[in-house]
């Protein structure tokens, strides 16, 4: 009944500020967790863009996620979120904490001449276990990090303000451009 009375742009509204917005937050913990936690997630998104756009059940949502509102599905926002918080802490944005754990390759002195050091790779902590270490930041930033083409590596990358950034932080757009379009041949 009230959906009627509301415009496409303001129910967008509604939704990026209550629901998007609390799935955005902190969702960069959620790396490495399995995919039926995940699933639950993606489950909240596809409703959320079915009530904008007044879409059945079961009617396909994700081409309409992806091209009329840019939302990326869960497991990328979370490669996304981590991707950008690996770019933060290179462009010393970030907490000393966090950058500590984002060294290059070439800053180890036996290391220097691998291909690894001369794309711009991050080292990658030796895990004990095989789960719970991949969840953590030290390891799955890194990782999401160097799964990114070399170009992104490039300190001298320029940067613009992404419009969908909630933080307006700085943020490559070829990096999103990346996220989008790997969005994009997974879905085919």
């Amino acid at each position: 009944m009230i959906r009627r009375t509301l415009t496409t742009d303001t129910i967008k509204a509604l939704m990026n500020a209550r629901v998007v917005n609390r799935i955005d937050y902190c969702n960069a913990v959620l790396a490495g967790v399995h995919d039926i936690h995940l699933r639950q997630l993606q489950g909240v998104l596809n409703p959320t863009a079915r009530l904008i756009f007044c879409r059945r059940k079961y009617d396909s949502i994700s081409s309409t996620m992806r091209d009329l509102l840019h939302w990326l599905p869960i497991h990328q926002r979370v490669e996304f979120k981590l991707c950008l918080i690996v770019f933060k802490c290179s462009h010393n944005l970030a907490p000393k904490y966090l950058s500590d754990y984002c060294q290059p390759v070439s800053s180890d002195p036996g290391r220097r001449n691998l291909r690894s050091a001369a794309r711009g790779d991050l080292v990658v902590p030796p895990t004990k276990t095989a789960h719970y270490t991949r969840c953590c930041f030290a390891v799955a930033g890194p990782t999401a990090w160097n799964s990114l083409p070399a170009s992104f590596h490039d300190k001298q990358l320029s940067c613009h303000l992404v419009p969908a950034s909630p933080e307006n932080t700085p943020v490559p757009q070829s990096i999103r451009r990346h996220t989008m379009s790997t969005l994009v041949t997974v879905s085919s």
